[in-house]
């Protein structure tokens, strides 16, 4: 358990959170939000799911 007083435990600043919505999704972020190593046969996959669903491709995958 973590301790509250702990100096390392601070919130994640604004400025460091996104959505990933600001930018184009590409091959490689869809296969890291699988959370699976890249390799290219997966890179391939990604690139063909984005091809036929957009960025839409990334919510098929997230939970």
């Amino acid at each position: 358990m973590t301790d509250s007083t702990d100096s390392d435990s601070k919130p994640t600043p604004d400025s460091r959170l996104h959505t990933g919505a600001e930018n184009p999704v590409d091959p490689i972020d869809l296969v890291q939000a699988t959370g699976r190593d890249v390799t290219e046969k997966r890179l391939a996959q990604a690139k063909k799911d984005l091809e036929e669903h957009g960025a839409a491709a990334v919510e098929k995958v997230l939970p």
